[in-house]
């Protein structure tokens, strides 16, 4: 059975158990030696528990709440989104040997063409102060004989919905590596038989990490808008590990031209 707090008989117990350690810790000064020494070994036993519940409490109540979609937006953002991944627990948290077109939650799906994976995908918990997302995504990449290595993040029908060419699309993400690598993220809009591919360079050597994509040098066709999905392409992966602590994606109205 479970232990159950706020019950009538807890707050007795509770009530009663603080009167006894209150009372002893009058006592201790003027009790006698054998009492102080009963007085230590029950106090003992019980800071041991106290400081494990302490800490656990500290440590969860610390960290950011599963299902959090909390993150700085820009002025007049009118749609902002961060994937479930970076959102809550998965089912199944994480994959080796990944197979190309191999999916981590409804939303994240990983491409490749190697002859023979050495890829590991595995959603984390963040514990850092700093961190706003619940969990993170590690990709640990040991020998590669490809010639690609991408996963694309499938954008949902909101992002799109009322999609216009003076609109800026903007992806924020919080990026750890082993060592130096490349990450460019390709932003991908199908209208129609059309699809719109804008790329951009991940900043890494910033400390926020961040790229915009102004629609207003596209040729989209606001009325035959679909979809929309974010590749992000890492060159030369081998031998490397990368985090991705967090994915944020936000849209606003540009100034005027």
């Amino acid at each position: 059975m479970a232990f159950q707090f706020g019950t009538v008989m807890d707050r007795v117990l509770h009530s009663s158990t603080l009167r006894w350690w209150r009372n002893a810790a009058r006592q201790a000064p003027k009790a006698d030696p054998v009492s102080l020494r009963r007085y230590r070994y029950r106090a003992r036993q019980l800071r041991t528990y106290l400081n494990d519940v302490i800490y656990a409490a500290e440590e969860k109540l610390a960290l950011p709440t599963v299902g959090s979609d909390s993150f700085p937006k820009p002025f007049g953002t009118d749609w902002a989104w961060r994937p479930q991944l970076w959102r809550g627990p998965l089912p199944v948290p994480g994959m080796s040997s990944v197979q190309t077109k191999s999916t981590l939650g409804a939303e994240v799906t990983l491409f490749h063409d190697c002859a023979h994976s050495e890829l590991t995908l595995r959603q984390l918990r963040n514990l850092r102060e700093e961190d706003l997302a619940p969990y993170g995504l590690r990709m640990d990449v040991f020998t590669f004989d490809g010639s690609f290595l991408s996963l694309v993040i499938d954008m949902p029908q909101a992002a799109v919905s009322g999609l216009r060419k003076d609109h800026i699309l903007r992806i924020d993400t919080i990026v750890e590596v082993e060592k130096g690598i490349e990450i460019f993220a390709r932003l991908n809009i199908k209208h129609g038989p059309n699809t719109e591919q804008f790329v951009r360079e991940l900043p890494l050597n910033e400390e926020n990490v961040m790229v915009e994509f102004d629609l207003a040098y596209s040729n989209l066709n606001e009325k035959r808008v679909e979809k929309a999905w974010l590749d992000l392409i890492f060159e030369g992966p081998e031998m490397n590990q990368v985090i991705l602590r967090d994915l944020t994606f936000s849209r606003r109205p540009r100034a005027p031209m």
